[in-house]
């Protein structure tokens, strides 16, 4: 059993910051990759910034230079660090857990409940 309990949305005024935290339990194996999406209303969800399995990071365009992803390996934490937020921002950010067994092939998707960031203008 996986778990993933996010923490750290709000509201927040436009140019302002949120950090976005994300804890992993349960059975976790080592070969996972761990990142952020976010679906905003009447949107499909999207890529925000994630960990490859291979260790470096992918960032959506839209937040390059203003999102960074971080992680605390001993504590299967990731974290998303958000600054120059903007309206558009606004959406329900999920924690994204993919993971396979080291003897496997299959990955499997693991998904937080959701945390909801506002921008307002």
């Amino acid at each position: 059993q996986v778990q993933l309990v996010e923490s750290g949305g709000g509201l927040v005024q436009a140019g302002g910051s949120l950090r976005l935290s994300c804890a992993a339990s349960g059975s976790i194996f080592s070969t996972n990759a761990m990142g952020w999406y976010r679906q905003a209303p009447g949107k499909q969800r999207e890529l925000v910034a994630r960990f490859t399995p291979g260790g470096t990071t992918d960032y959506a365009d839209s937040v390059k230079g203003r999102f960074a992803i971080s992680r605390d390996n001993a504590e299967n934490t990731i974290y998303l660090q958000m600054n120059s937020l903007k309206p558009e921002d606004t959406a329900v950010y999920y924690c994204n857990l993919k993971m396979k067994h080291p003897m496997g092939v299959v990955w499997r998707d693991y998904w937080g409940q959701g945390t909801q960031v506002t921008v307002s203008s």
